[in-house]
């Protein structure tokens, strides 16, 4: 058996591969020409495979992508051919659960609207003013300032796609006393920590019960242009919106409309329909806007899961096990 690399590889990772690979005969390409050439009697690919490549291999069986997203990687010609597509999913989950809930918790206890405040040098609690006598007044005194702090147990969280990244989104959620609730066109049983889990067609109803929406849900011709503004008026006008999923779910256009008027409460973005966003974009100098630059998944541990996962399904493809994370290429006709 063989297996071509493309783009290549550094010397301390091919080693690895040409270990796990064991008697399979291992190729680190350098250019599409190389990869093309060499991918004409190779079993297995690894990287970014395109239609000129796939054209030229005769006896592909397996395609390993580099990524957990496709709508960059995936032609009509690869989700056509009987090979076995697997992806990267499954890497990030914890990391961009961490990531929301510091949306959540920024929301919650208007730490945006502090850190503003803070490089002003302005003291000022989020709802009124506060003193001493607030305080003194008792427990029984609920103030303004008061209902403009979340208590995150009284809230409800509701989960748009509800895989490795969702799942995780959920059980931190459910730490913090939070309900939640989630959809998913595939998944049937909800995880332990969440109370409903409905198909698409029921997003509105998980629209309506929640205070804080987040869309973990993978880019597919389905979900282009998912979210727009008549979806975003099914929310509550109390309620928070978060994307972590893909940029192309969401229509910034119509996301900057009801957050003008005030259909939303606020929204955190880390991917975009463009990125980088232009330093011209409205969302920018929104209050209740939180803008991170596509980071949500960063974390000191991804290349090594990264790698693991290649190892790990080189060495089942040698020895004719079941691959991990096997892509469903039918999503994309």
């Amino acid at each position: 058996m063989k297996m071509v690399l493309y783009p290549p590889v550094d010397d301390e990772r091919l080693e690895r591969i040409v270990e796990a690979a064991g008697p399979m005969r291992v190729v680190n390409t350098h250019s599409e020409e190389e990869a093309a050439r060499e991918a004409a009697d190779a079993e297995a690919f690894f990287g970014k495979i395109t239609p000129r490549i796939l054209a030229s291999a005769r006896r592909l069986r397996w395609v390993q992508a580099a990524t957990a997203s496709l709508e960059h990687y995936i032609f009509p010609e690869l989700v056509e051919h009987p090979l076995t597509l697997t992806n990267m999913r499954g890497l990030y989950g914890d990391v961009i659960a961490d990531h929301v809930m510091g949306y959540v918790l920024c929301f919650a206890r208007n730490l945006h609207r502090y850190l503003r405040q803070q490089l002003q040098h302005h003291w000022e609690p989020v709802g009124g003013e506060a003193s001493r006598s607030d305080f003194a007044s008792g427990p029984c005194r609920v103030t303004p300032m008061d209902r403009a702090h979340l208590h995150l147990s009284d809230c409800t969280l509701g989960v748009v796609g509800v895989g490795h990244i969702g799942a995780e989104v959920a059980r931190r959620a459910a730490c913090f006393g939070m309900r939640v609730l989630g959809v998913d066109p595939r998944r049937r049983e909800p995880p332990q920590e969440m109370e409903s889990l409905w198909p698409p067609d029921q997003l509105p109803q998980l629209l309506r019960q929640s205070d804080f929406v987040v869309v973990a849900a993978p880019h597919t011709p389905q979900t282009q242009g998912w979210f727009t503004r008549e979806v975003f008026r099914q929310m509550k006008p109390t309620a928070y919106f978060i994307n972590v999923g893909r940029g192309a779910i969401v229509r910034l256009d119509d996301l900057v409309e009801s957050l003008r008027a005030g259909e939303l409460a606020g929204a955190a973005l880390d991917v975009f329909e463009v990125e980088p966003l232009p330093p011209d974009h409205p969302l920018w100098d929104m209050p209740n806007v939180l803008i991170t630059p596509h980071v949500a998944a960063a974390s000191p541990h991804i290349a090594r899961r990264h790698l693991e996962t290649l190892l790990e399904n080189i060495r089942r493809f040698v020895n004719g096990l079941p691959l991990k994370n096997v892509v469903d290429k039918s999503q994309w006709f």
